[in-house]
């Protein structure tokens, strides 16, 4: 089997800029010609096992860092923007897209910020009235898609509040129950807590300092509200410390972040890292035994999980997806290579549409995308009640997967013939960019390829992809 080798110029050139290294400097830190180490970092040769020890060597550098991961998911996005039909004549190739991705990710990020730009203002005038009550002609990314992106390129992990929040739920390393010491900061800090008859999940009175939780809400939702109010108290200078780096673009986007950052510090609070990540490893990733071990629900584990990606430390790379029953994506993230279309639904023949047929039931799936990588994918219905009779229940489904190769330290694989190819089911990402063509569930055809149109027959669909 051969090697994958490895181009990470712009990454080797970000670590030695931050080191406030010359070329010549670095290079003899590492041990090689100030030439190939200019060839490293423009992609002309791959970096070399020699030079991957000696990063770890002098610099402690986590060399798992220097993987595709970015890059692969730059040119997800990448190939994505290029299927809009404005570029569709213009769409370079996927050899051209994958440069740009490795050699100038700061320009790949620019131009996926100038068409996110030019989707707002094309959604804008078309509902020229909401445009017109806001009095903004601005072409700026809507609030939530920064956020959403802001979080996607951090890999889903934001290291200073994570380990706040593990030192907040572990003092000394000795683990305690977290929702009674959110509630003994909380009171440190002159707030009162109560538990009430409420639709509202959570409530903070500032000038009175009483935060009121909905005693309908169930035991793992009121912790989480708990130590979400602990991050927003008691750790909101991090949070703005966070927010400051993040530079967003206006106070919109910032408020969501914090809220989302907020969010991160209670899960990790409740599923701190290191204890989290070893009874992972130890009860093999089961969702409902870990649920029980932190007082979780099923989801919180399972996003816990796709977060766990701390430098030095890291889990299993995982995609997490949460979609509705339309098939909206309302959260996703993925460590893996499979990329979540940023517009758009999810594909049809994924697992994850399929689980709300089956409430209450893990369903796996052994897939395989458009570019040859297997998965093992778990899906399950997360239903939400509305707390009393005639509320309307919130109905989502949420997708746990990971590449095939860490099947085996999964309990949910044990019994899956993982040798048989045929087992496989073929998923894309979206179909404006699947590349799949006898595909019996397209709804639309790839904007990439030619059609072909023969009026005189009809099979699946009523068009070849050329």
């Amino acid at each position: 089997m051969s090697v994958k080798k490895l181009y990470a110029g712009a990454k080797l050139r970000e670590t030695r800029q931050k080191l406030g290294l010359t070329q010549k400097d670095f290079a003899k830190k590492l041990g090689v010609s100030l030439p190939y180490l200019n060839q490293m970092e423009n992609n002309n040769r791959p970096v070399s096992t020699t030079v991957v020890l000696a990063l770890a060597r002098e610099f402690g550098f986590d060399v798992t860092e220097l993987s595709a991961g970015d890059s692969e998911r730059l040119v997800s996005d990448l190939r994505e923007v290029m299927a809009d039909p404005v570029l569709a004549d213009v769409a370079p190739p996927l050899t051209d897209l994958r440069l740009t991705a490795s050699n100038a990710p700061a320009f790949a990020r620019a131009f996926l910020h100038l068409h996110q730009a030019y989707r707002q203002t094309h959604e804008r005038l078309a509902s020229l009235d909401e445009a017109l009550g806001r009095g903004d002609s601005r072409s700026l990314p809507s609030p939530w898609d920064e956020v959403r992106d802001f979080f996607h390129y951090c890999d889903n992990y934001i290291d200073a509040v994570d380990r706040a929040a593990e030192n907040f739920a572990t003092p000394g390393g000795g683990e305690r129950n977290v929702r009674v010491r959110a509630v003994s900061a909380l009171g440190n800090l002159g707030v009162t807590v109560s538990f009430e008859e409420t639709d509202m999940l959570r409530h903070y009175d500032a000038a009175q300092k009483r935060l009121v939780l909905s005693q309908r809400a169930a035991t793992e939702s009121q912790t989480f509200q708990l130590l979400l109010q602990v991050a927003l108290l008691q750790q909101d200078k991090l949070l703005e410390a966070t927010l400051d780096l993040a530079r967003f673009q206006n106070d919109a986007a910032r408020g969501i972040a914090k809220i989302g950052l907020a969010n991160y510090f209670a899960g990790a609070a409740m599923m701190p890292y290191r204890p989290f990540l070893d009874a992972a490893r130890e009860l093999r990733h089961d969702l409902e035994l870990l649920s029980v071990r932190f007082g979780a629900s099923i989801e919180q584990v399972a996003h816990r999980l796709s977060t766990l990606q701390r430098p030095g430390m890291k889990g299993i790379p995982f995609f997490f997806v949460r979609v509705d029953q339309a098939g909206t994506i309302t959260k996703r993230h993925s460590a893996t290579r499979l990329q979540f279309a940023r517009f758009g639904w999810a594909c049809p023949l994924w697992n994850v549409h399929r689980a709300f047929e089956a409430p209450g039931r893990f369903l796996r799936q052994l897939a395989e995308t458009p570019d040859g990588v297997r998965y093992i994918s778990l899906a399950r219905d997360v239903s939400k009640p509305g707390g009393h009779w005639g509320a309307p229940d919130r109905r989502f489904s949420i997708s746990l997967g990971c590449e095939i190769e860490h099947a085996p330290a999964l309990v949910y694989a044990d019994d899956l013939d993982l040798s048989r190819p045929d087992i496989f089911e073929p998923i894309g990402i979206s179909c404006r960019i699947c590349e799949r063509e006898n595909c019996h569930q397209r709804s639309v055809p790839p904007l990439e390829r030619r059609l072909t149109i023969d009026l005189n027959t009809r099979k699946t669909l009523p068009y070849e992809v050329g």
